[in-house]
């Protein structure tokens, strides 16, 4: 086991510079080696449960992987400060299409193929492959410090999970909801597979609209035809016109009421089609009338069943023309479509050609166009799953945040198709399907009937029990032969909130203590894909949602506000930025960029140095922490915050009861933000926190009664003395304490290893696993916060007239507050020792409005208070007028250009408007600095 760090010593147990590297890795490898994330479903605690949205077993980290991993690891972390029993379940997914495509690139380069070896050889080589490279992903999301239960980590092909797939197959086939069935489906000829309408991707490309002339057949002409001789119809795919087995026209367009039920021959294919009439056409659309192809469109499929027409399929699944498609047979479809529009026009059937911009449905995987084609696959029966899941949503479940990506979630499973759930492919879950080939001739056919069932034995047990006698009596022996095709990678991936957990073991302890899971958190872009599909399918089995919320997040935009993608080369790897600033640096980064729920962030990065100044920034952000922690182990005596205990009330200065008022209300704060999944808000929240008002503020108000010195040189601190000196160590040391564990969830191996050096504890014992801090209710003070943050501002301002004075940061003056609020100047004069060490004042004196001052003064107003400086006699009033006389022209110019821009047309009216706004805040800000120095000029005299 790793050892935690060692105590802190009197002098500071912490290296004087911060890594990274060391640290995280040290404390990733103590808390697994400890188990610490692996939950016992008997411990305490309300339960909480997280199932990480599973990343494909091909992929390696991304950005968003970074951002996802952020958000559900500052929640889980969250809950477990809470008390909660909380599982956070890692695991990976298959990725049927993207690993085949893989496989099948490698043995190609070796000049095989999959048939080649075979589908046993073929699943041999895919599970060595996950072996060896499908870890690549878990190891990087480990880099982040997940704090999920390694031991616990599932595969979509793992055994267990294989049993609930086939279990689920077989039970919703059981109940009619799930068919075998011809029907047009999207064809992937890239992967050689189906694939299902929310792996299709839309893509706007520029085409070409042909418009050809189709010829009345000689019998349908005549005066009852209008004196037509022909139709015109246009098309964006020509090569399929070799298909078509009609032409549609509105049942309302006069232009062809006429024509309704004659014919045309089919150029090119001589086939006589009928015209019909349809409300699907749109008469506005080309020439109003519409070529009919059934068996390669989805719309002309539903033209076809409701007017009878047959299909007729062209193409191959490969992507070429078939026998169907007579002497353009064995061409590509794209070359069959220039054939195509060349022999229409050389036979006189081309009228024009118009470009067209239209939208193309691309495979998502294959990155191809996808071919409508009739292919027998199984499905599920849409409606009646997501019946319940709309059911539930009115019941309030699951509850969305943010709450409108409930309309999107409804509106999906509102107008819902069967869903499409086999795959032509060899790695996946196979469908537990067989097929008693004895009935047609050893072969799967259309006709080949075939049983459902768990193993090899149930189903030779259920073809026994149906066909057994009829094979006997013909003299077959029974012959069955399993479905070689596999499910939709989705269908596991749906059963992944509770298959992880055990079922379909009812009994599981897991599935008893977690499920339903607390939060699914995953990004807009597959509520389709995913948790439409975890809804529907946890009611069918579970009759419960699967989780109580989903947390919609956004996505991380590059440095130019684009999104990331592959093909647009922009991609921000995490993993540099991890190596140069640290995991919890990026982490920091990320959810603080976070404005809102579902809002997509911007990450600065410089590709030509690899920095990002967000990151630096939340790394400069630990650097401050660690040097904070660093003072106060150097400062402390020793002790820690255990056996210093609680600061007495009575001892409490105005400076302390400020920070621990400010402490408890950030606790408050905090916590209701993780509650609620206000993320970016807790960490900004906390960063305002421990940068201002504990390092910048109450370390500074602190140091010197931390080391207070005697009245004499030689005597020893008076009891008075070591008394504020303890309660000073005190709250220095609660502060900081809590306020590691408050940030233990954004930045977790910079907390528990700052933690440990402060609290000094021991290996076996960690931040991540303690209880969050109790709010000090007592210490709550509203008025007194106010008045702090008046007296801070004040400070702020004696600081800037010094510097506009020019004194030297040794060089004492005097200070004068005028206020006629009789709280804000007791509140000025009991912190007049501190105002003095802040500010380096020979006196600090509280008056009345109405008091004039008799000495030269540079003056400034914060609020209700004036702040006065005294500086005759301590600077030269000539150099100073100067420096107010360059300040005043160089704000009269740059008031004069900024002026002159927005009084020209060309500026207002043209540039962006965030431009010309930033430009007349620029101008306000010129103005208003103009007008001070002046008043400053006056008031020397």
């Amino acid at each position: 086991m790793t050892e935690a760090p060692a105590a802190a010593s009197p002098d500071g147990a912490l290296p004087k510079t911060y890594d990274p590297a060391g640290t995280e890795a040290r404390w990733q490898v103590a808390w697994e080696a400890a188990g610490a994330f692996h939950p016992d479903p008997n411990a305490p605690g309300e339960p909480f449960s997280v199932v990480i949205p599973p990343p494909n077993v091909t992929g390696s980290l991304h950005m968003g992987h970074g951002f996802e991993t952020a958000l559900i690891d500052t929640i889980v972390r969250f809950q477990r400060l809470r008390g909660r029993n909380v599982l956070c379940l890692p695991g990976t997914d298959h990725a049927s299409i993207a690993v085949q495509s893989i496989l099948e690139k490698q043995i190609k380069a070796e000049g095989g193929s999959k048939d080649d070896l075979g589908r046993d050889a073929f699943l041999e080589r895919a599970w060595s492959w996950k072996a060896e490279s499908g870890g690549t992903i878990v190891g990087q999301l480990r880099r982040l410090g997940y704090s999920v239960d390694w031991q616990r980590e599932r595969f979509t092909l793992d055994p267990g999970l294989n049993k609930a797939v086939v279990e689920a197959f077989v039970r919703l086939h059981e109940q009619g909801l799930i068919y075998r069935g011809e029907y047009l489906v999207n064809w992937c000829p890239a992967s050689g597979s189906a694939v299902s309408d929310l792996e299709v991707e839309m893509k706007e490309l520029d085409g070409h609209l042909w418009h050809f002339r189709y010829p009345l057949t000689a019998a349908a002409e005549g005066s009852a035809s209008g004196g037509l001789d022909h139709l015109v119809v246009a098309t964006t795919r020509p090569e399929t016109l070799l298909g078509d087995t009609g032409v549609a026209v509105h049942p309302d367009d006069p232009r062809y009421a006429a024509m309704v039920g004659r014919t045309l021959t089919l150029p090119l294919v001589g086939r006589e089609i009928p015209i019909v009439a349809d409300e699907h056409v749109d008469p506005a659309f080309g020439t109003g009338c519409v070529k009919v192809t059934p068996a390669h469109d989805p719309n002309d499929f539903a033209i076809g069943a409701r007017h009878g027409l047959p299909l007729i399929t062209v193409m191959a699944k490969d992507g070429t023309m078939n026998a169907a498609s007579g002497r353009f047979a064995g061409l590509d479809r794209f070359e069959a479509r220039k054939a195509v529009v060349e022999a229409m026009e050389a036979e006189g059937f081309l009228v024009k050609v118009e470009p067209h911009r239209h939208s193309v449905p691309f495979s998502d995987r294959g990155k191809v166009p996808v071919e409508p084609l009739l292919s027998t696959q199984w499905f599920a029966r849409a409606e009646p799953l997501a019946a319940r899941c709309r059911e539930a949503l009115d019941g309030g479940e699951p509850r969305f945040v943010p709450q409108r990506w409930e309309k999107v979630y409804r509106d999906w499973l509102t107008d819902i198709r069967d869903w499409c759930i086999s795959r032509q492919l060899w790695w996946g879950h196979r469908i537990p399907a067989w097929f008693v080939v004895s009935e047609t001739g050893g072969v799967i056919t259309e006709a080949t009937p075939y049983v459902v069932a768990r193993d090899d034995a149930e189903a030779r047990r259920k073809a026994e029990e149906q066909f057994a006698a009829a094979s006997r009596a013909a003299g077959r022996q029974l012959q069955l032969e399993q479905d070689p095709d596999v499910l939709d990678t989705w269908f596991s991936s749906g059963l992944w909130p509770f298959s992880t957990l055990g079922w379909p073991d009812e009994s599981s302890p897991d599935l008893a203590t977690w499920y339903p899971t607390s939060v699914l958190v995953t990004g807009f872009d597959i509520i389709f894909f995913w948790v439409a599909r975890m809804t529907m399918l946890a009611g069918a089995f579970t009759g419960r949602m699967p989780f109580a919320d989903v947390m919609i997040h956004g996505l991380v935009r590059d440095e130019n506000n684009r999104k990331m993608s592959k093909s647009a080369g922009n991609g921000i790897d995490p993993l540099p930025l991890i190596e140069r600033y640290g995991a919890d640096a990026l982490r920091f980064a990320l959810v603080r960029e976070v404005a809102g729920a579902a809002q997509d962030i911007r990450l600065d990065y410089d590709r030509a140095s690899g920095a990002s100044a967000t990151v630096e920034g939340a790394r400069n952000f630990a650097n401050k922490l660690w040097n904070a922690t660093r003072f106060a182990l150097m400062n402390l005596g020793g002790e820690t915050p255990a056996s210093l205990g609680d600061p007495d009330p009575d001892g409490l200065t105005l400076a302390d009861r400020w920070i621990l008022s400010r402490l408890a209300r950030v606790n408050l704060e905090t916590a209701e933000r993780y509650s609620s999944y206000g993320l970016g808000e807790a960490a900004k929240g906390l960063y305002e926190f421990a940068w201002n008002e504990v390092c910048d503020w109450t370390i500074e108000l602190l140091k010197r009664r931390l080391n207070p010195r005697p009245a004499a040189e030689g005597e020893a601190l008076s009891p008075e003395a070591l008394a504020d000196q303890r309660v000073a160590r005190q709250v220095l040391a609660k502060v900081l304490a809590e306020l590691l564990v408050l940030l233990h969830p954004l930045m977790p191996h910079l907390s528990e290893e700052l933690w440990h050096g402060l609290t000094g504890e021991a290996e076996g014992t960690f931040l991540a696993l303690q209880p969050w801090p109790a709010v000090n209710e007592a210490a709550l003070d509203d008025a007194l916060e106010a008045q702090f943050a008046e007296l801070i501002e004040a400070i702020r301002v004696v600081r800037n007239l010094r510097a506009v004075a020019g004194l030297k940061p040794s060089q004492s003056a005097p200070v004068v507050f005028l206020t006629g609020r009789s709280e804000l100047a007791a509140v000025l004069r009991q912190a007049t020792s501190d105002i003095t060490a802040l500010t380096r004042a020979a006196s600090v004196e509280v008056r009345d409005p109405g008091a004039a001052a008799s000495e030269r003064c540079l003056a400034a107003v914060s609020g209700e208070l004036q702040v006065l400086l005294p500086i005759e006699g301590l600077v030269d009033l000539g150099a100073l007028r100067g420096r107010l006389e360059k300040d005043i022209a160089k704000a009269e110019k740059e008031i004069k250009g900024l002026a002159g821009r927005l009084a020209n047309p060309n500026f207002t009216g043209k540039a962006p408007p965030e431009v010309v706004a930033e430009c007349r805040a620029n101008l306000a800000e010129a103005e208003a600095q103009a007008v001070l120095a002046r008043q400053r000029l006056a008031d020397l005299g």
